[in-house]
């Protein structure tokens, strides 16, 4: 059976982009995303539980990345986890997880740092054929139109 890897992830970024440009116009971009969830805990008190994503952009959106996200940014990242496994001067094995992104949307205003480019819920996607690029992301309706109710657990 054919299994599944995909991540989708909503956070800030926690610094400017780090972009390399490789031989042969490639293009890669590093960013950290945090994510943050806060819940009470049994006392009633606020717990605020951050999270850091490694993520690994290419090509036509490490550009954009470089061009319009900076530090703070909020982003909604669809992608695929990939894994690397090495020795370290030491003889240790070691593993570092990272986000290999799919597609992603700018969220948020022009003001948190997108100067002149694009405002608001702007789509960048990684297909090939660049179809589904600026284009506004929709919410998917939760709601059961047939007896208006919604079928979420709780």
């Amino acid at each position: 059976m054919a299994g599944v890897n995909k991540v989708i992830l909503i956070g800030n970024l926690g610094a400017d982009p780090e972009v390399k440009h490789l031989e042969g116009d490639k293009v890669v971009a590093n960013l950290r995303l945090a994510t943050t969830e806060a819940y009470k805990d049994r006392s009633g008190n606020r717990v605020e539980n951050t999270e850091w994503h490694d993520l690994e952009l290419w090509d036509g959106q490490a550009r954009v990345a470089e061009q319009y996200l900076k530090k703070g940014s909020q982003i909604y990242v669809e992608g695929k986890i990939k894994s690397d496994t090495w020795q370290d001067e030491q003889g240790n094995n070691r593993k570092k997880i990272r986000i290999r992104v799919l597609s992603f949307t700018m969220l948020g205003s022009r003001s948190t740092g997108q100067d002149g480019g694009p405002s608001g819920m702007e789509n960048m996607s990684g297909n090939a054929a660049g179809s589904n690029r600026n284009q506004v992301a929709s919410e998917p309706s939760i709601d059961n139109e047939e007896d208006g109710t919604d079928d979420l657990p709780f």
